[in-house]
Formats: structure tokens, sequence, C-alpha cells
């Protein structure tokens, strides 16, 4: 294809959570063929392997042949069955390694081609789109309307050569003679995605904190810049409760490898999950099993990055990846028990977790009552709780300078009054609250009086640390912190414009409408009645004042009122004549 491209245009620093997996499955000196189009960098990241390119699209080649050793340009007619490789990396799937010129092979004959050229014990991993996966359950339009130029072929259910669940996955794998192994649920899209996630690890942990806020994160960026039906990150941590996180992702990654007579030495252990978040600098972080449980670990360079300098501009924070070391703490996310608290009405599981998480906090603090480093940032959104113990779920985002007390846990508590609010989550208070309100109610719950005072030194911090943590200039931040202080009850949740939330907040819209048509029509009532008062008040004074009796009493009160302002008179004179003189200067 001479005049088509199909790089990806959103890309990912080291080539993401795909090039980290991958340079963990490649060897180092092995013959490694990418079939399809793949983000460039993923090409620096195997840099100890022999790659070849297998792609449709000329300027694609053109683009990565000073990158790879070879690159073979047709699609999989191009295969020379004799030459094998090591691995074979099909992270864009099938559909984008078969030209449209040309014979057409379909997803089988594809799969087929690329297992001929695995050498017997080699690795191929391969990705797979979900047609009823949490991307297209939210998206605005339907999958089978797509009339964009890359959507040569649509993938979906109706293909019955194609898989659309990972049971046929492994099944198409097989007949094509390959022993299937780990497999990874990708989010928040097809695309690029920034999380994989193992699909064991989504089915046997359900309630996993680390689970929920790696999707919930995943989706909230992933689908920021468009319209979706309804909260995809609402919808993948819903699905993670229900046992069906692997079930509803996006897309699948698998690892499988060919029959060899020789016996086939263990794989490495893969990590259960790889997430990449923050700053591109950071690398990707990884998650893997041992027998003490889920430990830290970064790749990609991110684990060299540590404080700023100490001469460096000023940030109200930043992330330290060299603090992502040691077990995973275990438990549930705090924001999710908390909202399952409002929902159910129950306070006294709020009363207990909010002032469980208000006393951690205390104690967390120095004599000063200060807090620093993660602690200070630690909200509900990375806050675990296990039984009666709560921890900082990811300790490398740290402040850079100390906060109160009163104020760190003012942010934490308006964060999570925001997502209620803004989210229109039921919860056991007022509805006429605002977000600062709420806040203060909150943090009389947790034990502590709080007032708007430190709830708006709160939000301010909350806008320094928002506009670091997002690499803001100095009018993206005036912008952030007006946004911020103008949050209303009424506003839709921040993130991804779903339909569903807009609608909720519409409906908040006209009940406060209703609410203040109420008000003002009660106020000019109110007015009214006053009004008709005063006017029967008027006119009574003014049927008197003209009445014989009036004037009769007034012609009789008049000698009275110059009788009594003359003895004032003649009383003032007196006084001035007794009173003493003064003495007169001696010439």
């Amino acid at each position: 294809m001479l005049a088509w491209s199909d790089l990806p245009e959103q890309r990912l620093a080291d080539g993401g959570p795909l090039g980290a997996l991958a340079a963990r499955v490649v060897p180092a000196g092995a013959r490694v063929l990418l079939a399809g189009p793949h983000d460039p960098a993923l090409l620096d990241r195997l840099a100890h392997a022999e790659v070849t390119c297998l792609l449709r699209s000329h300027p694609d080649a053109v683009a990565l042949a000073d990158r790879a050793a070879r690159v073979i340009v047709g699609g999989p007619a191009g295969l020379d069955p004799a030459d094998t490789f090591d691995v074979v990396v099909a992270g864009s799937g099938l559909d984008a390694v078969e030209s449209v010129e040309g014979t057409r092979l379909g997803w089988p004959g594809v799969l087929a081609r690329l297992a001929a050229v695995l050498r017997p014990g080699g690795t191929l991993l391969l990705w797979l789109d979900n047609p009823l996966g949490v991307s297209r359950l939210v998206a605005t339009s339907p999958w089978y309307a797509d009339r964009a130029d890359a959507a040569w072929s649509i993938g979906g259910v109706l293909d019955a050569g194609r898989p659309a669940n990972r049971e046929q996955l492994r099944a198409r794998l097989t007949e094509a003679g390959l022993t299937p192994d780990a497999g990874y649920a990708g989010y928040p899209g097809a695309g690029a995605p920034t999380a994989l996630v193992a699909a064991d690890a989504l089915e046997q942990r359900p309630t996993s904190g680390l689970l929920d806020a790696v999707l919930h994160g995943a989706c909230a960026g992933g689908f920021a810049t468009g319209a979706v039906l309804q909260d995809p990150a609402r919808l993948a941590v819903d699905a993670l409760h229900a046992g069906l996180g692997a079930t509803l992702a996006p897309g699948w990654l698998v690892t499988a490898h060919s029959p060899t007579d020789h016996d086939r030495p263990a794989p490495a252990a893969l990590p259960v999950v790889l997430v990449q978040t923050g700053p591109p600098g950071v690398g990707v972080v990884e998650v893997h099993d041992g027998p003490g449980g889920w430990r830290w670990a970064v790749t990609g360079g991110g684990g060299t990055r540590g404080r700023p300098a100490p001469f460096a501009s000023r940030e109200a924070a930043h992330r330290d990846p060299a603090a992502l070391t040691g077990p995973v703490p275990p438990g549930r996310l705090l924001r999710t028990l908390l909202l399952d608290g409002c929902l159910r009405r129950d306070l006294d599981t709020l009363r207990r977790l909010l002032g469980g998480y208000a006393g951690w906090l205390t104690g967390q603090a120095d004599p000063d009552g200060r807090l620093t480093g993660a602690a200070a940032l630690a909200d509900p959104d990375n806050v675990v709780v296990d039984g009666d113990a709560f921890a900082v779920l990811d300790p490398s985002w740290q402040a850079a300078d100390p906060l109160a007390g009163q104020v760190a846990l003012a942010r934490g508590l308006w964060r999570f009054a925001v997502t209620l609010l803004t989210g229109g989550y039921a919860h056991p208070w007022p509805s006429t609250l605002d977000v600062a309100g709420l806040t203060v109610v909150l943090g009389g719950v947790a034990g502590h009086d709080l007032d708007r005072a430190t709830v708006d030194a709160a939000v301010r911090t909350e806008a320094a640390v928002a506009a670091a943590l997002r690499g803001l200039d100095a009018d993206g931040r005036g912008a952030l912190a007006t946004a911020l202080r103008t949050v209303t009850a009424t506003d839709p949740p921040a993130g991804p414009r779903s339909y569903q939330q807009m609608r909720e907040a519409w409906v908040r819209q006209r009940e406060e409408l209703t609410r203040l048509a109420a008000l003002l029509k009660w106020t000019e009532e109110l007015l009214t009645s006053r009004e008709r008062a005063l006017r029967r008040a008027d006119a009574t004074i003014n049927l008197l004042s003209g009445s014989l009796s009036y004037r009769v009493g007034r012609l009789a009160i008049t000698p009275a009122r110059l009788a009594k302002r003359g003895a004032r008179a003649a009383k003032r004179r007196a006084r001035e004549a007794l009173g003493p003189k003064p003495t007169e200067e001696q010439q």
C-alpha cells in the first residue's frame, strides 16, 4: 500500500506497557518478527534482538527502515516459510497485518501464516480486540457504522472466523498448533493500552485496591478528550467488582508458544500489572507476584529518576519512582468503601472509615502537626484499607513542602466531596449542601472541626498539586485554580463527558432551578403581602387624619406643644443666669 500509513498516532514513552512486556518476552539475540504497525519506540526497547518488521504500508516501511534489521512490505504474502523467528509480536492485532491489495487470508489465515514462521519453542505475543469491551460499550457511535479510512475491516461477533472471547481465542491458537500461556486484559482501549493486567488476577482478586485504582485511572485518562455514553471508569470498576474485569476489557494480549521435541525451559515469571501513569520519564510501573505477595518495580529508566534538583523550580508535588519498592499494600480502596457507605446510608461505617482515615493522617504528622512526603497527598483515591489499617497505595506521589494536617485532611475530603456531588451519588446528607459545605460535614463525621477557611486553603493546595502533576504552565495553573474554586454540585464530573452523567447534571440543575423558582415565588408572595399591609395601614392613616375628632384633638394639642416649648426655653435661660460666671483675668 503505497499511500497509506498505519503507525499509531498515540505513542507512549518507551513503547508503554506493551514495550515493557515485549522486552521481557524477547531474549537477547533472538530473531523477532514485528507483524503489523507498532510504536517506533518498541523497536528501541528490542535493541538487544534482531528485529524484522512485517508491514503493509510502504511509508511505514521507509520510516522504520533505520530502526529494524529488515523490513518486509506487502503483508503475510511476503513471508518466506523457510525464514523462522524466535518471537512473533502482533501487538496491534492481525487486521493491520494483511494488505487490502491482493488475496485476503482472513484472521485464521494470517494466524496460520504467523504460526508457520515461528520456530519450535518460539513465543507469539498477540493482541485481540474485544467486541463487547468497555470501549465499545461506552462509544457514542455503533461499531458497525465506522466509515473511516482506517476501517478496512470491522471486527465483530458476526465474523465466525474471528474469536470473540478469550475461550475462542485459546481455541483458535490451539487449532493453529500453538499452546496458550499467559493472558492480559488491556485498558483503556485498543490503540495504545496504558495498563495491562493479568486476567487471572482480575478474576481472583475483584476487591483489590490496586486493580481498582489501575482500571479507574486508565479509563479516566484514556477517554478524557472524547464524548462517551457513560463513565468508562465507573463501568470498568463495576466490572472488576463483579468478576468481569477481564471479560469486559477493551482487548486481550496473550502469549502462546509453539510445540517442541525438546524440554522447553520454564519461562520467566511475567508481571501481574504493567501500567504507565504520570510524567513520561517515570517509565512503566510493574507489579510482580512473589512469595511475600505483590511487589513494586519500575522499568524503562524510570527507576533512576529521583527527586528534583535542589535549585530546580519548586513545584507543589512531584513523582519519585524510587519510592516504588517493596510490597504493594493489600486492602480495598478507601474511595470505593466510602462510596459504598454513602449509597447504603451507613453512617456507622462512614464514621469508622472517615475517623480512621483522619486518625491515621494525624499519626503520620510530625510534632508540629505537619505532613510530608506521600502522606501529605494521601487522599481517598490513593489510600487502601485492610481491616482497621490504612496505608498509601502508591507512595511515589509526594509533596514538595510540608502541609498542615488539617489542610491535608480537608484536601482529601474535598476531593471525595467533589466526586460524590458531581458524580450524582446518593448520600445521607442534605442535597442543598455545596462542595465546601459537604467537606465541612465530612470533617465533622471524621471528628474534626473544619471551617471554610481551611477548605479554601485545601482547594488552593489541590490546584497547586494538580498543576504540578499535570505539568501545566502559568496560564494553565490559573485556569485550573479558577475551575476548582467554582466547582458546584450541579457540574458534571471532571474527565470524560458522558451523556449519562451530563443528563444527571442536567437533572440536578433542573432541581436546583425548581428550588430557586419556588424560593423566588415565596419571596414575591411575601413582598406582595407586606405591600398590601402597608397600603391598608396608609389608608387607615389617611382616613383618620381627615376626621373631625383628629382635627379637634390636634387643635387641643397645639397650645400644649407651644407651652412645653416655651417652658424649655425659660428653663435654659434661668440655668444660664444662675450659673457661675468665669473669673476675669488680672490686667
